[in-house]
């Protein structure tokens, strides 16, 4: 009662000071609606378009657009453009016009928008050059500049005060790894001309048998792949204060972090590994008995983070991660095995009962890393390991620690939704793969988008050490982009969840019912 007297007296003041204008303006700072958390439906959608459109989205609340990035084939043959939709009014979503990205290079990987700035990451062709970051006005389209980053640029976001642009530049191999450019962080300082400074992580090679006791991956077709050269960031989430960031190492199974004011890399957090032997982590490894059925099972999962978010409670930073699990496969290079293969083999102590193991009604048919687990070099698994952790995780941003883990809770909710598609159950399940966070009303709430399971789950995150389940709700096929517009920056004054697919090219939209 408290709060809400005290935002009622905050909308009658600045009746007061707006009494000449025909509508009352309420400060957005003071703005506040209560909403039920747990209430998310669908209200409008809009398709753009096949294969490989509404991988991304950003929204600006100034000229309430929402921008998504569309890479499918168009009739006009363009591959790389942005689609620009009016958003007005949510219920109807509108497609204004579309942006050619062509001029800037290759497929366009992410966007961000800030205060009337439009940046997109832009892959080169080919992709192992160096790539671009366009920023564009949200309101005419036109260029304010086009700068130069690192290889691959997988990820942009601009910082909460909007003085920098960051990207995450993965640095991928080629097709057949002759060239492996080095990963990579840019930092763009806008005030000083958009001045980029492209970090690698060199540095950290001589800490590399430190980190990979922790469950740091260094990994490839040599026998010593280089160390800057094997680092692939993918995602970036930044402190409300913008003087540190965190990023997502993939398939290294880390999380860096940077000192963005010094423009340095201060740490490596290898993220370890999660045994499904636990009670609560059990799993479905086989996917050809159109069934769920979880067991516990002596395999461990490898986290391998895509998608990353901040919230920050009590002075301490804490990370969420949407734990997909990735594989590196490429013409000459594929890390990836069933345990049913026969080239798998199990070591006899370890696995006593290997032979019933490796059937595809038990094992068989789960993909594992052949580049853990052999521990003692004698040529067979000793341990098995295998991509993703099927959940999403908490993490103390100031020292890496685990604090949190939905164990198997997400494959649990999709099933019970009837969403969980059992075709995935030998690779990554429901794949983890976007996440956001935000508030609503006055909770506090975690949005995890989940590839296979085509859905987004929420979790009450007021306080981010015990998340709590609210809803999962169906989505397109393959959500890529999870974007949460609050209340105040929405075009009906009302908490959004804007979802985008990349498979069918459906953009969604979701609201909760007021209280």
């Amino acid at each position: 009662m408290k709060h809400t007297t005290k935002l009622l007296m905050a909308a009658l003041i600045a009746i007061a000071a707006c009494k000449k204008t025909e509508t009352p303006v309420i400060p957005e700072e003071e703005y506040f609606i209560n909403e039920d958390p747990a209430s998310f439906s669908e209200i409008g959608q809009i398709d753009i378009g096949e294969t490989g459109a509404a991988e991304i989205a950003a929204y600006d609340s100034s000229t309430q657009k929402l921008f998504v990035v569309n890479n499918a084939v168009a009739d006009d043959g363009d591959v790389n453009k942005i689609d620009v939709i009016d958003l007005k009014k949510p219920e109807t979503p509108v497609l204004i016009t579309s942006i050619s990205m062509a001029p800037y290079g290759g497929a366009v990987n992410s966007l961000s928008v800030h205060e009337g700035k439009l940046a997109a990451a832009i892959q080169s062709v080919p992709k192992t050059n160096n790539g671009t970051v366009a920023i564009l006005k949200t309101t005419d389209y036109t260029e304010i500049k086009a700068v130069t980053v690192g290889a691959l640029p997988d990820m942009v976001t601009f910082s909460p005060d909007g003085k920098f642009i960051l990207t995450a530049n993965e640095g991928e191999p080629n097709a057949d790894y002759s060239i492996d450019p080095k990963g990579s962080i840019s930092i763009i300082d806008l005030a000083n001309n958009y001045n980029v400074q492209t970090l690698f992580f060199d540095a950290f090679a001589s800490q590399a048998a430190a980190l990979k006791a922790k469950g740091f991956r260094v990994f490839g077709p040599s026998a010593t792949p280089d160390f800057a050269a094997n680092i692939e960031p993918e995602y970036i989430t930044v402190a409300s204060d913008s003087k540190t960031a965190w990023v997502t190492l993939q398939e290294n199974n880390a999380i860096a972090k940077i000192d963005i004011t010094g423009k340095a890399i201060t740490d490596i957090f290898p993220l370890g590994f999660k045994n499904y032997a636990f009670p609560g982590h059990e799993i479905d490894p086989t996917n050809d008995d159109d069934q769920y059925v979880a067991a516990t099972w002596n395999v461990k999962g490898v986290y391998m983070p895509d998608a990353i978010a901040i919230t920050e409670h009590q002075g301490i930073p804490y990370l969420f991660t949407a734990n997909e699990g990735d594989a590196r496969e490429y013409e000459t290079y594929e890390e990836a095995q069933r345990i049913g293969n026969k080239d798998i083999v199990l070591d006899a102590a370890a696995f006593p009962n290997a032979t019933d193991l490796k059937k595809n009604s038990a094992l068989g048919r789960l993909n594992i890393t052949t580049t853990l687990g052999d521990n003692d070099g004698d040529g067979d698994y000793d341990e098995l390991y295998s991509f993703g952790a099927r959940s999403f995780s908490v993490w103390n941003g100031l020292n890496g620690t685990q604090v949190f883990d939905s164990k198997n809770e997400l494959d649990r909710k999709a099933h019970e939704a009837q969403l969980y598609d059992d075709g995935r159950s030998d690779d990554k399940s429901v794949e983890p793969e976007g996440i956001t966070t935000g508030k609503v009303g006055n909770t506090y709430v975690a949005f995890i988008g989940m590839e296979r399971a085509d859905a987004v789950a929420m979790y009450d995150i007021t306080d981010p050490t015990q998340p709590r389940f609210l809803q999962i709700v169906a989505t397109g096929d393959a959500p890529e982009g999870v974007l949460f517009i609050p209340a105040k920056a929405s075009p009906t004054k009302k908490s959004l969840l804007i979802v985008s697919s990349e498979e069918d090219g459906v953009v969604k939209i979701y609201t909760p019912k007021t209280i």
